[in-house]
C-alpha cells in the first residue's frame, strides 16, 4: 500500500500571471507541462494554450455548500485555462 500525503501546491493568481507575462513579447505562444502525478514534472505532458474562460463551479458538487445572499446553493466562478495538444501529426483512433 502507497503511502499517502498532503499535496498542497501554490495556486496562482492573475496578478501573479500577469506579473510573469509582463516581459514577454505578444506573440509569444503559452505552453504548459502538465504533471504525471502530483508535483512531478520529470516527465510532464506539454500542451499549449488555446482558451481561457470564466467557468461556474458547484462548490461542493451538490449545491450545498456555500450560501449566496438569498441563501442559494453556493457556486463560485474561476477563471480557467483551456490547454490542447500542441501542433503536429497524430494517429487517429478510428475504435
Amino acid at each position: 500500500m502507497a503511502d499517502m500525503f498532503d499535496h498542497n501546491p501554490q495556486v496562482w493568481t492573475a496578478g501573479r500571471l500577469r506579473e510573469v507575462l509582463a516581459a514577454l513579447p505578444d506573440e509569444t505562444p503559452i505552453h504548459i507541462g502538465v504533471a504525471d502525478g502530483p508535483g512531478d514534472f520529470e516527465s510532464y505532458g506539454e500542451y499549449v494554450l488555446v482558451d481561457a474562460a470564466p467557468v461556474e463551479v458547484d462548490v461542493d458538487c451538490e449545491g450545498e455548500g456555500e450560501r449566496d445572499r438569498d441563501g442559494e446553493p453556493g457556486h463560485r466562478v474561476q477563471f480557467t485555462l483551456f490547454a490542447d495538444a500542441a501542433a503536429g501529426a497524430y494517429h487517429l483512433d478510428l475504435d
